[in-house]
């Protein structure tokens, strides 16, 4: 079994967490209030604390044999339950008492996150999120909404890497300028064809690619941006009351990603100065990297993941921002329906149209 980190209320003993809307830790029971410097000595003290090493040999004659390859058990200190999860959960609460608690171990060494973006969006917020992002929407299915589980969104921590790099690069552009003419007869157009060069350089300061598996890219990437100004120095206590998880996909893995992200930051970039033409397409792009540096850090998600009709439907916001994201599905009958509406009010306009030239 593997033992866990839990805050205690100093004034009653309950356990406190992170609370958003003063970025402070609070006690739900007392209503206490400590700021995050006192936490810190705290957590300091508490890494220097050893668990208890009694170990008693039993002879079992049924044991799982793969089922439980991965999985760990951690002890909750409020109320001894244990819980079971993945070696790269971080953070959770009990399933029993629903006290916050976070892995001690986790976020130690080399796994330690250089630093964190508090939450600065509740629970509440998320769920009105999720309820605007869903409301208007005329296609959308009535029993999707009614049974959607929204008090089910988790606020959970996602590991990303950080990529600082200086960038040189050249690009060349096939631009197109296209002119038409006509006469009495003919209608007459030209295209000249241009070669455009660019070249210069960038610098770019942390290129957030995601270290998880379970994350699509996708998505954590149409939630950006962060921003990086409410940043700080990484504390266990900041994970009390929320999810979290260590990376999985090492720095190294990432640098691919990194590298594609600065490519079409730089032929957006470069783009844009490209004016003049009918149409411009890039036609070579070259892009040297140096002085590259990465950082570890940890970025405030709420997400929410849902089935219907067998396909799983994800829903994600920007715990800093309130950005939100997620696909809907389609009621293809009320689809079909507005289709014939539509259709209707089309032919309608044109009949109109019709009797008006007549």
């Amino acid at each position: 079994m593997t033992d866990i980190i839990q805050y205690k209320c100093p004034s009653c003993g309950g356990a406190i967490g992170f609370e958003t809307e003063i970025q402070k830790m609070k006690c739900p029971y007392c209503d206490a209030e400590y700021e995050m410097e006192a936490v810190r000595e705290l957590d300091e003290s508490l890494k220097n604390e050893q668990s208890d090493d009694i170990n008693w040999k039993m002879e079992t004659e049924n044991e799982w044999q793969g089922e439980d390859e991965g999985m760990h058990v951690y002890v909750c200190k409020s109320c001894g339950g244990e819980i079971i999860g993945d070696e790269n959960m971080a953070a959770t609460s009990c399933p029993f008492c629903d006290n916050p608690v976070v892995i001690a171990g986790k976020f130690s060494g080399l796994l330690r996150p250089d630093y964190v973006i508090p939450f600065k969006l509740d629970k509440k917020a998320a769920i009105e999120g999720l309820k605007k992002h869903l409301t208007g929407k005329r296609l959308l299915p009535k029993i999707f909404k009614d049974e959607n589980h929204i008090e089910e969104i988790k606020g959970i921590y996602v590991p990303h890497w950080l990529f600082n790099a200086d960038a040189d690069a050249n690009i060349r552009y096939r631009g197109v300028r296209t002119t038409s003419w006509s006469d009495s007869n003919y209608r007459y157009t030209k295209s000249s064809y241009y070669s455009i060069r660019r070249s210069g350089s960038l610098v770019f300061e942390r290129i957030p690619v995601d270290g998880s598996v379970k994350m699509p890219d996708d998505l954590m990437e149409s939630i950006e941006p962060f921003n990086f100004d409410d940043a700080v120095d990484f504390q266990t206590a900041y994970m009390a009351g929320y999810l979290a998880d260590k990376y999985d996909v090492a720095a190294e893995e990432s640098v691919k990603r990194a590298n594609e992200r600065v490519r079409r930051s730089v032929e957006q970039t470069f783009l844009s100065t490209v004016n003049g033409y009918n149409s411009v397409t890039p036609e070579h792009t070259s892009v040297q990297v140096e002085n590259g540096t990465v950082k570890y850090a940890l970025y405030p998600v709420w997400l929410l993941n849902t089935k219907w009709e067998g396909k799983t439907y994800t829903f994600a916001m920007n715990g800093q921002t309130g950005k939100f994201v997620g696909d809907l599905p389609v009621d293809k009958k009320a689809y079909w329906k507005w289709v014939g509406i539509l259709t209707l009010i089309f032919s309608t306009v044109l009949y109109g149209i019709a009797v008006a030239v007549l």
